[in-house]
């Protein structure tokens, strides 16, 4: 039987054929690449049908000129592969190559890094040349045995008195920095990032400002801060899939630090973004809608990044890492911020009422709480948190009162120490950004506060409540 023509051939051989013809052999020789064709294109998503790739494998989209944008596979359903691009989708065109890459793009680290400035693919933004890599690790990182890693029983020194002496955070902790916009968030992180003692910073800024990321690199980590940091920037006009890589990769370089056996502080600005991004994502590939839109994927995602932050192994170094929650509306029981304080151990919350009063940084005491701070401060230390905190809400509850002048002077004797000691209680909890307040100073400034002999504290009374 002769050969027939090719334009002989119905539709469905058609399709066979560039099925067939789209099979190549994967370079080394250890299976065959089966090419795909781009059938739609949707808002984020891309549709292929054709392919074979795994969930998280990266595919080569063709696009005019002959030029090509990378892809995550992010969903699949019978012979169509979901597709979300991590750069802009412009030259895209119907029936373009999809061309699956077996290898995971891998994560270059060394200490080559220190010093730069990297997006979410680890390319250079500082303009400073290549990165000198000594090595390359997995992108989504690797699971640790919670029975191997190094209870945490060491405090940090942050710089920040309140957080010192009130808030205690130990090495290795997972701390949420829970704050509406425009309270001091910024602030607080660069006075940490500055005054902590860590052998390296990893800065994640995650679907911030573009304008951000040069002020945080100039401004507030500067020359001699930059010497030991890594800073990973996704701003927020990078597509979803763009954002969600950046927070792998700065927790990946993170943990490449660690596993040198140092200690490091990882930023990262913010969770909610990171929370944002997958929640665009999955909702384009057609996951149910829940709280306030989340997808459930979105409370998968939230533990999984921050159980790679932590103490290693013995002698492995550990992480400590500070997310920045941002509560919509100053609403502390946001979704996310509800899931964050459930897998984090402890947050610190900026209140705008203490903001508004002009007390900078304005963490909330009350509101706040270390959950390691049993395993790092000895009871006295613990008692004389207790007892300032004690007479924080005294104050606080009674506010109105004492602001109108109706509270009676012997009413409620805790009251009465609270407002005799306020003005020493607001210097304690105030601090200039340009200046650090160590451990030790912290921890003393706080004995000081709470443990005045008690006639002295009869006299301020008496000095600061006139008798009726």
């Amino acid at each position: 039987m002769s050969a027939q023509p090719l334009e002989w051939l119905d539709a469905r051989d058609l399709r066979l054929a560039a099925r067939l013809s789209s099979i190549q052999p994967e370079p080394n020789g250890r299976g065959l690449i089966r090419e795909g064709i781009l059938r739609r294109a949707v808002g984020l998503t891309l549709e292929a049908i054709g392919c074979e790739a795994p969930l998280g494998a990266t595919c080569k989209v063709e696009v005019v000129d002959g030029g090509w944008v990378d892809a995550e596979v992010v969903g699949f359903s019978g012979e169509r592969t979901y597709l979300m691009p991590s750069a802009e989708m412009h030259g895209l065109l119907p029936n373009a190559r999809v061309v699956p890459q077996r290898r995971r793009g891998g994560v270059q680290v060394g200490e080559g890094l220190l010093g730069r400035v990297i997006d979410s693919d680890g390319v250079p933004l500082d303009g400073r040349g290549p990165i000198r890599a000594e090595t390359s690790v997995s992108l989504a990182g690797a699971s640790i045995n919670p029975l191997s890693r190094e209870p945490i029983t060491r405090p940090l020194d942050v710089g920040v008195r309140a957080i010192n002496a009130l808030l205690p955070i130990g090495r290795g902790q997972r701390v949420g920095l829970f704050a509406g916009s425009g309270v001091g968030k910024s602030t607080l992180l660069g006075m940490m990032t500055r005054y902590t003692a860590a052998d390296v910073i990893v800065v994640g800024l995650i679907g911030e400002r573009g304008r951000e990321v040069r002020d945080f690199v100039e401004t507030t980590l500067g020359a001699a801060g930059m010497e030991r940091a890594v800073v990973v920037a996704s701003p927020a006009d990078r597509p979803p899939l763009a954002r969600l890589q950046g927070a792998y990769r700065a927790t990946a370089i993170a943990e490449w630090f660690r596993d040198q056996g140092l200690n490091v502080l990882l930023l990262m600005d913010s969770l909610t973004r990171f929370a944002q991004a997958q929640r665009e994502i999955g909702l384009s590939v057609g996951e149910p809608p829940t709280t306030r839109g989340y997808p459930p994927s979105v409370f998968a995602r939230l533990p999984a990044l921050v159980e790679r932050a932590g103490n290693g192994a013995a002698g492995r170094g550990s992480i400590t890492a500070f997310y920045t929650v941002l509560t919509e509306g100053d609403d502390p029981q946001d979704p996310i911020a509800d899931a964050a304080r459930a897998i984090l151990d402890g947050h610190i919350l900026l209140s705008r009422r203490v903001a508004d009063s002009g007390l900078y940084p304005a963490i909330d005491v009350e509101s706040s709480v270390s959950r390691v701070v049993t395993d790092i401060a000895d009871e006295t230390w613990r008692d004389r948190i207790r007892k300032l905190k004690r007479l924080l809400s005294a104050y606080n509850s009674n506010r109105d009162l004492i602001a109108i002048g109706a509270y009676q002077r012997g009413s409620d004797p805790l009251v009465d120490e609270a407002l005799a000691r306020w003005p020493e209680i607001v210097e304690f909890l105030g601090q200039d950004v340009a200046r650090a307040a160590d451990l030790d100073d912290s921890r003393q400034a706080l004995e000081q506060l709470v443990e005045r002999p008690t006639q002295q504290r009869k006299d301020i009374i008496n000095d600061a409540i006139p008798p009726n």
